[in-house]
């Protein structure tokens, strides 16, 4: 290890959209800082592969939709194609209902969201259940309580018995999309513009660098990483909470902070690509939406980029991801396209290619789409975690006053640990 300490005003841990983020309002105010990230890439949980076919495709985050202002404005400034989802035709429930009955399953189960989002979190009579335990209560009819319980198993990719009811409302409160939060994805990937935001960054982000240990100390912190030693005025922990918690602190964080990061499990999902020669689903008049009653959490949707470019996205979460996670690519593969025989008929046998990306347990992110507070009792973890214990200050999407777990409230989560810790520098600057 190199015994040369470098030195500079801020370091961001996490190179995924919260540190991008923040680093590109850090270089605006000329503050200096450095990036690390411990990935061989930027984009944390937002990710781009090749599949079979060679083409490059998002294995990670990808939708987006015009009530994201952040990310759309993003994209729009990078000069992003955007590819507008396919909607049109029937949406498919499987095993079938009769579609006046699928109607009626789905506004049901949309009204249980609706009144379970008019519980005040801080309810007394909810302290202590978790979504299940209410859902029991809820004397809807089994289709739609199933259905509801597959969108929370599916959205937010853990059990429903490990939610707490007052998380999933506050959580869920924030997620304010009035559009289709699929409407679009961009056509070179949502990747690529993590790496033209990493682009305007120079040779303050450094990849393959990931940080071993964070000392506080009086006049700062250092930061040990794989390569050398970093001392900086403030410290950004840009990462999902369950992963901040596994890093090691000098003096240990304080007992509230560590139990606030303590308290959440990253969701399990599993994203798949399913290439088609053409898009025969729309040729039946389907929109290829695929929702399985039989099977929480398993949904697929259009992903097709155009005409040449026919695919299905399918979408494994919660439950059901960690029941499949230790099926091989070939098993999983017989698995899926055994489902979408069932749902979308024997022309979903004609795979042209399959690309499966496992989220669950990942190294560095825990899993996907984001981590989720299970303990019942915690209810200030949040803003315990914003607080942070100064110059260690902590942000990501999951703790974002908007949308909570997706890249739009990474972004945010970015912006306003950024501005938090310019105004330390500013305050200091000023009483020194």
């Amino acid at each position: 290890m190199s015994s040369i300490i470098e030195r500079t005003d801020v370091v961001i841990v996490g190179a995924g959209f919260t540190g991008l983020a923040a680093a590109l309002e850090f270089q605006r105010a000329g503050i200096d800082f450095l990036l690390l990230e411990a990935r061989d890439r930027v984009g944390g949980r937002v990710e781009a592969v090749r599949n079979g076919l060679g083409e490059r495709i998002d294995s990670g985050g990808q939708f987006l939709c015009v009530d994201m202002p952040e990310v759309m404005a993003l994209a729009k400034a990078h000069g992003k194609a955007f590819v507008e989802t396919y909607v049109d035709g029937e949406f498919i429930t499987h095993p079938s209902l009769t579609p006046a009955r699928a109607e009626r399953t789905y506004h049901v189960s949309m009204a249980i969201r609706e009144r379970m989002n008019r519980i005040d979190p801080d309810d007394p009579a909810i302290a202590g259940l978790t979504v299940a335990d209410w859902l029991q209560r809820q004397d809807d009819e089994p289709d739609a309580k199933a259905a509801f319980r597959s969108l929370v198993e599916g959205l937010w990719c853990l059990a429903a018995d490990k939610v707490p009811l007052w998380y999933l409302i506050d959580n869920d409160r924030r997620i304010t999309n009035e559009v289709f939060e699929l409407q679009y994805f961009l056509g070179d990937t949502m990747q690529s513009l993590a790496e033209d935001l990493a682009g305007e960054l120079g040779d303050r982000l450094r990849l393959n660098e990931a940080v071993t240990r964070v000392e506080r100390g009086p006049q700062g912190v250092r930061i040990s990483t794989v390569a050398g030693m970093i001392e900086a005025r403030d410290v950004l922990v840009a990462l999902p909470p369950a992963t901040a918690a596994k890093l090691d602190f000098a003096p240990a964080l304080p007992a509230e902070l560590a139990g606030a990061l303590g308290v959440w499990e990253s969701g399990a999902v599993i994203k798949i690509l399913v290439r088609y020669a053409k898009p025969f689903w729309r040729e039946q008049g389907l929109c290829g939406m695929v929702m399985w009653r039989d099977l929480p959490g398993l949904f697929a949707c259009d992903g097709s980029k155009d005409a040449d470019h026919a695919a299905l996205v399918v979408f494994v979460g919660g439950p059901l991801a960690l029941r499949w996670h230790p099926l091989d690519e070939a098993a999983l593969q017989a698995e899926i396209t055994a489902r979408l025989v069932q749902a979308l008929g024997p022309q979903a046998a004609d795979v042209v290619d399959f690309s499966a990306r496992d989220w669950t347990h990942d190294r560095w992110s825990g899993g996907a789409y984001s981590d989720l507070i299970v303990d019942v009792t915690a209810r200030h973890a949040e803003r315990v975690i914003l607080a942070g214990a100064p110059p260690v200050y902590f942000a990501a999407s999951e703790v974002s006053p908007s949308f909570p777990g997706y890249v739009e409230g990474a972004i945010v989560a970015g912006h306003i640990a950024a501005a938090k810790i310019q105004s330390a520098i500013a305050t200091s600057a000023s009483g020194s």
